[in-house]
């Protein structure tokens, strides 16, 4: 097998780590003024989102509790698999709760789509749902999400949580990688 280094796996990067930060602040803010005076409870769908989603909480200028939950419809694939598996799910009761789903990438929105009916059968006060990346795909029973981070072409993507087949997770970046690398 050859190793190579993930700079060599990597077409281009499509956002650094400075334009992600900024985002992240950006959205840090709203979130915050949308929740101020109320304590939400921040949940990271994992393993993808957890950079962004703790990026997020430090930017976030209100009180929260935090829970993480596992669902994954990629299986080390690059295309959803069409069935969502909940590996693993909150302990924390939501009933009357702000419930802030953050996620890594909204490609097909499946996995969102049935964490937010999931949820929504526990009777929460509101879901909000964040996103890190918003793949444009013409999909019109896609689903949408409240707040993204940026807004990206239906290109591959890794780094900042991101990865393929479980690398490039490590990435600072987010960045197209090079089809090669999982064909």
């Amino acid at each position: 097998m050859l190793i190579r280094t993930a700079k060599e796996d990597i077409k281009y990067v499509m956002f650094t780590r400075e334009q992600i930060a900024a985002r992240v602040r950006e959205l840090g803010r709203e979130l915050s003024e949308k929740f101020q005076g109320e304590t939400p409870l921040m949940i990271c769908v994992l393993r993808g989102a957890v950079f962004f989603f703790t990026d997020l909480c430090r930017e976030m200028d209100c009180q929260m509790d935090m829970d993480f939950i596992s669902a994954s419809s990629y299986f080390h694939g690059t295309k959803s698999s069409g069935v969502v598996h909940l590996l693993k799910d909150s302990g924390i009761d939501m009933e009357g709760r702000h419930i802030v789903l953050v996620e890594d990438i909204i490609d097909s929105g499946l996995t969102l789509d049935y964490l937010v009916k999931l949820f929504a059968t526990r009777r929460p006060s509101s879901i909000t749902t964040v996103t890190m990346l918003d793949k444009i795909v013409n999909k019109p029973d896609r689903f949408h999400v409240d707040y993204y981070g940026f807004k990206i072409p239906d290109e591959f993507v890794v780094g900042y949580g991101l990865d393929y087949a479980d690398y490039y997770r490590n990435l600072p970046y987010i960045g197209v990688i090079r089809e090669e690398c999982y064909q």
